[in-house]
């Protein structure tokens, strides 16, 4: 599923990510890459953004970034 799915609240781990190198080094920046649990915090009306929490970390990503990333729910 994609984390565009998720819900406020939800776990998931990260499983794939679908980008070109530079927006994959930029997520590895903030720690979003395969293997890591992250947590929806907060959506957007109609999920134009979303905030999530990967570690201690929390990250806005735009809906079109977020549908890059591949997650299993928890």
């Amino acid at each position: 599923m994609l984390l565009t799915q998720l819900h406020k609240g939800d776990q998931a781990e990260i499983t794939k990510i679908h980008a070109d190198q530079a927006l994959k080094n930029r997520f590895s920046s903030f720690g979003i890459m395969p293997g890591e649990i992250l947590t929806v915090k907060a959506c957007s009306i109609a999920k134009q953004t979303m905030e999530i929490e990967v570690g201690s970390t929390h990250i806005a990503l735009r809906a079109q970034e977020a549908e890059k990333i591949e997650v299993n729910k928890h």
